[in-house]
């Protein structure tokens, strides 16, 4: 069937239709493409053609963006899905589960940053051994002069 048919269930999509139906620029469409996130053909006009199940997958990666999934996390997600079938709910069940415990974490690790916020006034100079933020227990000292970066959910044990 001709996927540009007026009146018809296109099985089909163009680059335009599917950043219409999903909301995403053209431009995002091809760099998702580009890492592997979503796939498309080409048509005998050299023209990029998607399967409309590019959707879902598209509305998997703006969900997860939104929670701050990074690209990489949810490229490895979709490559446990199985080849050449829509993902289904209970797919999105499993990536879900799997992202779950890292944005329990990550909340944790809001939340005790914005509780310990009022104690930092902002400077970065993250060499202040009181720094409970930045620099907890001093341990950047040993390391030179100078801001240092240290994951702030290391605490002095």
């Amino acid at each position: 069937m001709n996927a540009l048919e007026p009146g018809k269930s296109n099985t089909v999509l163009t680059v335009g239709e599917v950043a219409k139906r999903s909301g995403v620029a053209v431009s995002a469409l091809h760099f998702y493409e580009s890492k592997g996130l979503i796939r498309s053909w080409r048509n005998t006009g050299n023209q990029r053609r998607y399967a409309r199940d590019v959707l879902r997958r598209v509305s998997i990666i703006k969900v997860a963006q939104r929670l701050g999934i990074p690209l990489a996390t949810i490229h490895e997600a979709f490559r446990a899905l199985p080849e050449g079938r829509t993902a289904t709910v209970e797919d999105w069940r499993k990536l879900s589960a799997k992202w779950r415990a890292e944005l329990d974490n990550r909340i944790a690790t809001l939340t005790r940053l914005r509780d310990q916020l009022t104690g930092c006034i902002g400077c970065g100079c993250l060499s202040l051994g009181a720094c409970p933020l930045r620099n907890p227990c001093d341990k950047l000292a040993a390391q030179g002069p100078g801001p240092r970066l240290l994951d702030p959910c290391q605490r002095c044990r």
